[in-house]
């Protein structure tokens, strides 16, 4: 529960963060999933005790073992630059078949207008 709380808080930070910044995360997915996963990922390896769940076999940081802590951070490092370089690289050959951002003048307009043919809200006066 406290790594839940923790969590949590932290996540919630980071999504007021992102909100002052011109990072383009419409649905704040980094800063809710990914953060909280890094997050419970960390304090996983601090607060981890064989004695609370019989799946745990070695100790947490908070007492006083740093083998399950070291091996926490090394995953972290692994599957961060997985996601990060594999993501890239779809994103990549995305893009090279269709763009994956649309014009300045399209977005002034409205994406629904622009590249569904559809408005939402009428203008009628």
């Amino acid at each position: 529960i406290v790594i839940g709380i923790i969590a949590v808080t932290v996540s919630s930070f980071m999504v007021d963060l992102r909100s002052k910044t011109n990072i383009d995360d419409t649905l704040d997915v980094f800063p809710c999933h990914g953060v909280g996963g890094l997050v419970g990922m960390v304090l996983t390896g601090v607060f981890a005790s064989p004695e609370i769940n019989s799946a745990v076999t070695e100790p947490g940081l908070i007492f006083g073992e740093t083998s399950l802590f070291i091996k926490h951070m090394i995953a972290l490092v692994a599957v961060s630059a997985f996601a990060f370089f594999g993501s890239y690289a779809l994103l990549y050959i995305t893009n090279l078949i269709t763009p994956l951002r649309v014009t300045e003048e399209y977005e002034m307009e409205g994406l629904d207008r622009t590249q569904h043919g559809e408005t939402l809200y009428s203008s009628t006066n």
